[in-house]
């Protein structure tokens, strides 16, 4: 049996080029919150890895986010890594297995994650699209063609975001 209805179009996406050790991507958290707030799955927002070389523990931060995505929690974990900048910086990455431990994720998994390094090439595959694309450092959004870069100043950058996904929603209607 077939379903007639019309297929809904996909969802804009926003790429957001995040590195959970930067303290203007906790700054970010606040808009991307506002935006899922205001869009839901209207809007698919993807967190991109792009770890910085100026932050020791931003790769293995990147990947431990990506073990909590396996786990159904990676938008949680990252906002959690976020909020723990400065712990991270002094503590390094007993606080991502910590993390984990307090949102109830099997911390022991992210702990082999890290070790056996199985989300490198997903880690190493966002920072090398984002480079392609002239990403220089974060939070750096990517939405319908155009990119903003958050790096410099989050200023208007949200209302910039919500222009152009109101008009690409707009397209689909039409």
């Amino acid at each position: 049996m077939s379903d007639s209805s019309p297929a809904r179009p996909a969802a804009p996406v926003l790429d957001v080029w995040c590195e959970l050790q930067c303290s203007d991507c906790r700054t970010a958290l606040d808009d991307l919150r506002a935006l899922r707030a205001r869009y839901g799955d209207r809007l698919d927002i993807r967190l991109r890895h792009f770890p910085l070389e100026k932050h020791k523990h931003a790769f293995a931060a990147a990947q431990a986010a990506e073990e909590a995505w396996e786990q159904g929690r990676g938008w949680e974990y990252a906002e959690a890594v976020l909020g723990r900048v400065e712990d991270l910086e002094r503590r390094g990455e007993a606080v991502l297995v910590d993390v984990a431990r307090e949102l109830g994720l099997d911390a022991e998994e992210v702990d082999t994650a890290l070790i056996d390094g199985r989300h490198i090439l997903v880690v190493d595959a966002d920072q090398a699209e984002g480079k392609a694309i002239g990403v220089t450092g974060t939070p750096t959004y990517v939405i319908g063609g155009e990119r903003l870069d958050g790096g410099k100043s989050q200023e208007g950058l949200r209302e910039r975001i919500e222009e152009i996904t109101d008009r690409l929603l707009a397209g689909q209607d039409a």
